[in-house]
């Protein structure tokens, strides 16, 4: 019944900005700090970025200052924009909802791949 669901992902070249967007059902998804994970490959899935239900934001350190976490809570959908994208972004991206909250629920996630 819940899901959440990634689209976005693609190769781009570096320096260039991309969007991903995860949309949740089965939730109400109000009530739910969302978060953005990735993992690179033979890397440690590394925690992005996190969105409060009030829309308060943290980041990685490695992302900050580039990256972007938002909500719109009318279309059940949380976005990570990502600009001045690197090689060393290449990673799976994982939309999550709050850690704190059992059960938590995962996206499939979504391939971004980052050319020199």
């Amino acid at each position: 019944q819940v899901q959440l669901v990634e689209s976005g992902g693609c190769p781009v070249q570096a320096g260039w900005p991309l969007r991903l967007s995860c949309a949740a059902s089965g939730i109400t998804f109000r009530f739910y700090n969302m978060e953005w994970y990735r993992q690179a490959p033979g890397k440690q899935r590394e925690l992005v970025a996190v969105i409060t239900l009030a829309g308060n934001t943290n980041y990685a350190d490695s992302v900050k200052g580039r990256f972007t976490i938002s909500r719109d809570n009318a279309k059940n959908t949380v976005y990570l924009q990502m600009n001045s994208l690197k090689p060393d972004d290449t990673a799976v991206y994982y939309c999550s909802t709050d850690r704190s909250i059992v059960p938590r629920y995962w996206g499939q996630g979504t391939q971004v791949t980052v050319l020199e």
